[in-house]
């Protein structure tokens, strides 16, 4: 979905993972990209529990998954749909920015690490890719 359909939900999740969490600086979360980009969120009952995004580019970034949520499953299947989003537009592959402690998860799901770790935000991430 674009941006003006999720903005509404997915906004609160990146705030309360991001920059309550993990105090990534509140004026750079969300960005002009945003509205690039297509979204992709998850639900619980009918209360929104996760959310990510796909850049034009083939990047997958922005994946967030409340506290509560998370260990179920919540972040695999957004994963797997952008996956297939970036598929069916034709993507070759898909590129990330994972934060260390996520990378198992990522590897688990076919990406695998490039380069070295570096800081963003305050925080150690891994460039990693699929080939799709």
């Amino acid at each position: 979905m674009g941006w003006h359909e999720a903005r509404e939900r997915a906004s609160p999740i990146r705030f309360e993972v991001f920059v309550r969490e993990q105090r990534v600086p509140a004026e750079i979360e969300l960005d002009d990209m945003d509205a690039k980009c297509l979204h992709a969120l998850a639900f619980h009952q009918e209360k929104a529990v996760g959310t990510g995004r796909l850049l034009p580019d083939g990047h997958i970034g922005r994946m967030a998954v409340l506290k509560p949520y998370r260990g179920k499953g919540v972040g695999a299947a957004m994963l797997e749909r952008l996956i297939e989003a970036a598929r069916a537009r034709g993507d070759r592959e898909v590129a990330l920015s994972a934060q260390v402690h996520a990378v198992p998860f990522y590897r688990a799901h076919g990406f695998v690490e490039e380069g070295a770790e570096y800081e963003e935000a305050g925080i150690v991430h891994q460039a990693m890719r699929r080939v799709l």
